[in-house]
């Protein structure tokens, strides 16, 4: 099952912020979350440490365990390093191109929107977060749905980052994203170990 509790605690869990909100409250609490939080001794052993950057990785990108397992699963198909073609995997997700491009302030909030049916891919409503989007696909938003203040903001880019994914090609005017590649790990801001990710599924 996903994780549906408080972000800001989750963020507590993982020792990392996850979400841009997250950020100031961590600077404030940097300890896990509860009365026992600043006590709390972590268990260093290998499996818990491969355990805890797996966790990380699928509360950033908002996923089920089973959906994680199968993204790791597809990745290991692929011809490139099986840590990189999983973050690439979870980076081409609709709901990650959303959130990347600014077009959301969460990848909450770019679940919600695509679970109501405001973004298209190709000039269709599409409303599955997990969709695989690929390269030369663009993504937009409804027309119905652009006066709406969420999308209003995305047009100021004011969730936008400083600077876009380099695989995103954004109008923010336009309500417009084009995927023109496949991601690099280098082009994908997760503060993130995905090998040690591969190493928990091989163990």
């Amino acid at each position: 099952m996903r994780y549906t509790g408080p972000k800001v605690r989750l963020s507590r869990r993982a020792g990392t912020p996850l979400t841009r909100k997250a950020v100031s409250y961590f600077e404030k609490r940097p300890y896990p979350p509860g009365e026992h939080g600043r006590r709390v001794r972590r268990s260093t052993s290998d499996y818990a440490v491969r355990q805890a950057e797996k966790q990380k990785l699928r509360w950033y990108y908002d996923l089920s365990e089973k959906q994680l397992a199968r993204i790791y699963e597809n990745a290991k198909k692929r011809p490139g390093r099986t840590g990189e073609e999983i973050i690439a995997e979870l980076e081409l997700r609709l709901v990650t191109v959303v959130l990347r491009a600014g077009f959301a302030a969460s990848i909450y909030a770019a679940r919600q929107f695509i679970n109501h049916g405001h973004v298209t891919v190709d000039g269709k409503k599409v409303d599955i977060p997990s969709y695989q989007v690929k390269p030369g696909q663009i993504i937009g938003v409804r027309e119905k749905s652009r006066q709406m203040v969420p999308f209003v903001e995305a047009s100021e880019a004011v969730h936008a980052d400083d600077k876009i994914a380099g695989y995103l090609a954004v109008s923010h005017k336009d309500l417009r994203i084009a995927v023109v590649d496949r991601p690099k790990r280098e082009q994908v801001p997760v503060p993130f170990d995905e090998q040690l990710v591969v190493e928990y599924y091989n163990r």
